[in-house]
């Protein structure tokens, strides 16, 4: 088993080459948590956007006590859309129920689409049904991909009392919207997700229609009546 020189790393962040910083932070995939932290730190504030955006998505990626508190700071406070954007999507993968009130906020009152939608996603991945509400709300949003990240954030809760919501994009103009319905669907036993997927498996759109079929096939592997 190869040896991570963590010292080699440290010094990596401190270069003057933004490659090498990326790179550094990088080679901290294999780092356990307790030693990635304090290394990813030394750059969350990096001049390179794409150094800083890089470091607090890998926050969400190596928990440690203190990344929650460092993470909500950035998603409620930093001027960079950015920046709030990853740090949302940290928390999503961090895991950490705290998260939802931050992450409903977020989608609630950022003026940035791509924040909100990082925050539908992470609400998905924490897949706790307190944030059905404001997901349900989302849908009417009149940016589609906030709309598409609503569809799949729902169907990871198995959001049952939200399928008449998400049901009405069967027919949506953008076949994208429809395939995050067929995915989100796959996930519910309800006799309606399964008649929507029947729908949506003859599609015009290949995608669409294979996602559907994929969702029946789910269906059926959990023991639904297909």
């Amino acid at each position: 088993m190869m040896t991570i020189d963590l010292d080699a790393i440290s010094a990596k962040l401190e270069s003057s080459s933004s490659r090498d910083r990326l790179l550094a932070l990088a080679s901290l995939r294999d780092v356990e948590a307790a030693a990635a932290v304090p290394l990813i730190k030394k750059v969350l504030n990096d001049e390179n956007l794409q150094v800083r955006s890089m470091a607090v998505f890998a926050l969400g990626l190596k928990p440690t006590a203190e990344n929650y508190e460092i993470l909500v700071e950035l998603v409620e406070t930093d001027p960079d859309y950015g920046i709030r954007s990853a740090a949302a999507g940290a928390l999503g993968y961090l895991e950490d129920q705290r998260a939802v009130g931050v992450l409903v906020r977020a989608l609630y009152e950022d003026t940035d689409w791509l924040v909100r939608f990082s925050a539908a996603a992470s609400l998905g991945n924490l897949k706790d049904p307190r944030a059905t509400k404001v997901l349900i709300e989302a849908l009417d949003s009149p940016e589609v991909v906030i709309q598409q990240a609503a569809i799949a954030a729902l169907g990871e809760i198995k959001a049952t009392d939200a399928l008449p919501h998400i049901l009405r994009f069967a027919d949506a103009e953008d076949w994208l919207v429809r395939q995050r319905l067929a995915e989100a669907l796959g996930n519910f036993s309800d006799p309606k997700a399964i008649s929507a997927l029947k729908y949506l498996e003859k599609d015009s759109h290949p995608q669409v229609a294979a996602a559907a079929t994929f969702g029946l096939q789910n269906s059926a592997q959990a023991g639904y009546q297909v």
